[in-house]
């Protein structure tokens, strides 16, 4: 028989998908303040911070509502490949196809995009822009010169910050917007608001404030690392679900979900020691 758990980890399998954006205060706020950046005269955007605070599904929120609106783009995988890279960028300038066999001629591409100044305003979204190299970097900073192509460059935030620093962008990238890991009351929030999207509301009512204390304990608040651990603590919890219907100690409304099980997850990821 499976448990009420066993569909419900499902829920916190990390994804980019629209269909499970939770919109938290802080989510929102980030959201708007792109959204707002992106109608202002800028030529590029920065958008950063740790992995696993929503960068990529802020990216992809944003396209979505508005790939009908506008001339936007997103390149949810970064090409690491200079030709491919550019063959893209020529189809999304363009509108047409590279013939096969031959090289975007960058020079006649920056030339095209200043000749369409003002005709049409091209938003092209990067995400994991920290692996693009500094020659395609440049390029892409020659292109958001030409005023007819804005970028929104998202990067992970390192001790670094190499990219950043970088004189050439600082002087173009006008706009920086910073994620940050959730606050207690977001994690709360957002593992709450999860479960209910996808009608898991007996699970939902099962998570007591001192288990998202230990979660956000564990995690930092960190998005992908809260996904990962209750996924892991609902796998625990339907394998002593299912002992007990084998055993027949227990019955369905039994609570699997405690604190124990939280940190015997946490062991499992690595977050506490044995």
């Amino acid at each position: 028989m499976e448990s009420r758990y066993s569909a419900a980890k499902n829920v916190f399998v990390d994804s980019i998908d629209i269909d499970d954006y939770i919109a938290l205060d802080s989510s929102v706020r980030s959201y708007r303040q792109l959204k707002q950046s992106i109608e202002k005269p800028l030529k590029m955007i920065l958008v950063y911070g740790r992995p696993g605070t929503g960068k990529s599904m802020l990216l992809n929120y944003l396209y979505e509502n508005l790939k009908y609106q506008k001339d936007i783009h997103y390149f949810a995988t970064p090409a690491t490949d200079e030709k491919e890279f550019f063959y893209k960028i020529f189809k999304v300038i363009t509108k047409k196809d590279l013939p096969a066999n031959t090289t975007v001629n960058f020079a006649k591409l920056v030339d095209y995009c200043r000749e369409i100044k003002g005709k049409r305003e091209i938003i092209i979204l990067l995400d994991e822009a920290q692996m693009y190299s500094s020659d395609m970097m440049e390029r892409i900073r020659l292109l958001s010169d030409t005023r007819s192509v804005k970028f929104v460059i998202v990067l992970h935030k390192t001790d670094q910050e190499d990219l950043i620093a970088k004189e050439h962008f600082k002087s173009r990238i006008w706009e920086v917007i910073e994620l940050n890991n959730g606050s207690y009351e977001d994690i709360q929030s957002y593992i709450h608001k999860k479960l209910l999207k996808k009608n898991f509301f007996e699970v939902a009512d099962s998570i007591k404030k001192s288990h998202i204390s230990l979660i956000y304990k564990f995690t930092r608040g960190n998005y992908r690392e809260t996904n990962k651990l209750i996924f892991s603590t609902f796998e625990i919890c339907d394998y002593y679900y299912q002992k007990s219907v084998d055993d027949e100690s227990g019955n369905e409304n039994d609570e699997f979900f405690t604190t124990k099980v939280i940190e015997m997850a946490a062991i499992k990821l690595g977050y506490i020691d044995a």
